[in-house]
């Protein structure tokens, strides 16, 4: 063993373990790998590309609507096709919980008169459409439950019936003069040369009306004159807020805006007349 590790070469010694030989030595092979990988793309979506919020969560919702101020609609269509599209009337639903709320506090403070001012960059319909709706169904129901109360309380022995018809009418009334009502309006006043939006009639309109749907939770009350009274009141509350602010609008730009005013007025008290005689007056 004095010779070294050199002298092994090629012997075979029992318990060793033999060199490797070096000329036979074949290199390691790597199999490629057959993951790709793709350049950047800018298709968006929910798969590809970089994550994207949808569209309506950006905050398009929170801003004046641009269609409120100047007529147009941001490259949507036009004319006549324009009335067929949904999206042109996003603008007149660009409102938000405060904004409705703040409306609907206004409609209960009738002597300012600045409803009309303050909404004249950003009029709405959906606080005019779900106020009305709202109303349509409160009247109904608690029309036919305020006669129910009624019937119970009087001497009769007749069986009572609800009355479903009270739906359709309430339904043709309040949406009937919600729309028919300011579409005159408007009407007359372009006549009078007065320049006027339809939409900001609609909102001043619909706001209006809010004040009767606590009235009518009010006159299930079983008491005739109790019912008298509170319908007077907000008849008389609504009217007044409709009036002073078409007169705030009209009166420098027209010298018949006394008449206007006290037609408006009129019709104001004509519609509660009517929502008291039908819903909440009855007799057994």
């Amino acid at each position: 063993m004095s010779g070294g590790y050199a002298s092994l070469g090629g012997v075979d010694i029992s318990g060793s373990v033999p060199v490797a030989a070096s000329g036979d030595r074949s290199p390691l092979q790597f199999q490629e790998s057959n993951l790709q990988t793709f350049p950047p793309t800018d298709v968006k979506g929910k798969i590809a590309g970089s994550y994207q919020p949808p569209r309506d969560a950006d905050d398009s919702f929170s801003k004046p609507g641009p269609g409120a101020q100047n007529g147009s609609l941001d490259g949507q269509a036009q004319g006549f096709g324009g009335w067929f599209n949904v999206v042109s009337y996003r603008p007149y639903f660009n409102v938000d919980t405060s904004d409705v709320l703040e409306r609907i506090r206004d409609s209960f403070l009738p002597h300012k008169g600045d409803f009309v001012e303050k909404t004249n960059s950003n009029p709405d319909m959906y606080g005019p459409f779900w106020i009305t709706t709202t109303l349509i169904f409160v009247t109904a129901a608690l029309g036919n439950f305020a006669a129910y109360i009624a019937h119970k309380t009087s001497s009769t022995s007749d069986h009572w019936h609800y009355d479903i018809n009270k739906v359709t009418w309430s339904a043709s009334m309040f949406y009937g003069y919600i729309a028919l009502v300011p579409l005159l309006l408007y009407f007359l006043l372009k006549y009078m040369g007065v320049s006027s939006s339809l939409v900001q009639l609609w909102c001043l309109y619909g706001y209006s009306l809010f004040i009767f749907i606590p009235a009518s939770v009010l006159s299930v009350v079983p008491v005739e004159i109790f019912r008298w009274v509170i319908v007077g009141i907000a008849a008389v509350m609504s009217a007044i807020f409709l009036a002073l602010n078409i007169r705030s609008h009209i009166k420098t730009a027209s010298d018949r805006w006394f008449l206007v005013v006290t037609g408006s007025f009129l019709l104001q008290l004509g519609l509660a007349l009517v929502m008291k005689l039908y819903f909440f007056t009855f007799t057994f």
